[in-house]
């Protein structure tokens, strides 16, 4: 969809959005926003209904009559949105010339050089120039650090595209094939399908997920429009096209240019949309005749498109995935105070210890541990006599011990009648006599 630009109304603040104090409410915002949606998503119906009225160079000439009006009137109705450039990078100008300069150059060197005289150079070379289209894109924009999003790979905002992508599909097939008789010979129109799925592949990567996503970064969304629409219809010189094809083709891609525009996802225009119309000029033509060895030949480059755009976006979820913080949890260490530890099996007889509960922490690299009571007790100041290991509890053995306890008193040293208090243990110790 249309997305708001940054403004002065708009500011980010650590990866969010915070809106400030504005003339325009929000939600004149949406309504404009709205309103914008409905208006391009009828141009792009009425632009394919004009396919069965208007022919040739007429049909591109209107079309981007039309585009044009709508654009200036959109701008009016809805300035704060991005309809202008951002910042222009260099390496994807560069970048897009380049990869069109040798998609250009393939299909010319197929279809000029080789022509149908000699089938296998016109093959590979047509064969390369699509892989280019598609292979080169999915490079550039990984090794940028963008996401696949951005080339319109991905099943965002699929609700939409669906939408979207049925009801110009169902134009189309319905001024095109609808009630037309295919040849009888499945040869004459099986080999060109795959073609058109094939070519419909390259197309959709390459001139809207590609070439307009970077110009937009650049220019803003008119000129990007505008410019893919005239670089999609200037690539068929290299099928050997006219001016008068030309400027058809560039009507129709400005109608596929808002289509996909307006979603974000290649999958409003591929498999239905442009296969269908590609399908059905090759078939009604009646100008090209494949044989059926280029079936093999179309599905295998088909396959190999798919499987590139496969294998990159599972990549990409990978990458997401280890990089999100929610796959951390596995990884967490719990602290040492709360982590449990297997108990090891008792012994035979003996109950079962639980190791669960949190030990002490430890001060240091040797935590003192507290004094068990089968530990020495320390040594008594000069003076104190011993305590007896084992008191005596009869009369005439207290009566004795009191007896020598005088005489102690009275013999001992002036110096250690009063400086070193006794030590209690809990209960009072028994003297033993000298």
């Amino acid at each position: 969809m249309w997305e708001s630009r940054i403004g002065p109304s708009v500011v980010v603040m650590e990866g969010h959005r915070v809106s400030l104090p504005s003339a325009r409410p929000p939600h004149a915002v949406v309504t404009h926003r709205n309103a914008l949606v409905a208006l391009w998503v009828a141009f792009s119906a009425v632009g394919l209904l004009l396919l069965g009225v208007v022919e040739d160079e007429a049909y591109g000439l209107a079309i981007a009559a039309i585009a044009g009006a709508l654009a200036v009137a959109s701008a009016r109705l809805a300035p704060q949105l991005s309809w202008d450039a951002v910042a222009i990078d260099r390496r994807d100008l560069a970048a897009v010339g380049l990869l069109y300069a040798a998609v250009v150059g393939l299909l010319s060197v197929a279809f000029l050089v080789f022509t149908t005289d000699r089938t296998a150079g016109l093959f590979i070379s047509f064969a390369l120039g699509l892989l280019l289209g598609v292979i080169g894109p999915v490079v550039y924009t990984a090794r940028r650090g963008r996401p696949l999003s951005s080339l319109g790979l991905g099943a965002h905002n699929w609700r939409a595209t669906l939408a979207l992508g049925l009801l110009l599909a169902g134009i189309q097939f319905a001024l095109t094939l609808n009630g037309y008789d295919l040849p009888a010979a499945a040869e004459a129109w099986v080999p060109l399908l795959l073609m058109s799925l094939v070519v419909g592949v390259f197309e959709s990567v390459f001139f809207r997920g590609f070439v307009q996503g970077r110009l937009e970064a650049s220019f803003g969304i008119a000129p990007a429009v505008a410019g893919a629409a005239a670089l999609y219809a200037l690539y068929h010189v290299g099928y050997g096209m006219g001016p008068t094809e030309i400027v058809f083709l560039l009507g129709l891609g400005i109608v596929y240019a808002v289509a996909y525009r307006l979603v974000g996802n290649l999958l409003v225009l591929w498999p239905l949309l442009t296969p269908l119309g590609s399908f059905y000029n090759n078939v009604d033509a009646g100008d090209i005749e494949l044989p059926w060895a280029s079936v093999i030949g179309f599905g295998e480059v088909l396959a190999v498109m798919l499987v590139v755009l496969a294998f990159a976006l599972r990549r990409e979820r990978r990458r997401a995935r280890a990089t999100s913080p929610l796959t951390s949890r596995s990884t967490t260490c719990r602290s040492p105070a709360t982590r449990s530890t297997p108990a090891p099996a008792p012994a035979t007889g003996s109950p079962a210890r639980s190791t669960s509960t949190p030990s002490p922490p430890r001060q240091g690299p040797r935590a003192s541990r507290p004094p068990s009571s089968t530990s020495p007790p320390e040594p008594a100041p000069p003076g104190t006599p011993t305590p007896s290991a084992r008191p005596s509890t009869s009369p005439k053995a207290s009566a004795s011990a009191s007896a020598a306890a005088d005489r102690s008193r009275s013999s001992a040293p002036a110096t250690a009648s009063s400086s070193s208090p006794a030590r209690t243990t809990g209960t009072a110790p028994h003297r033993t006599a000298s």
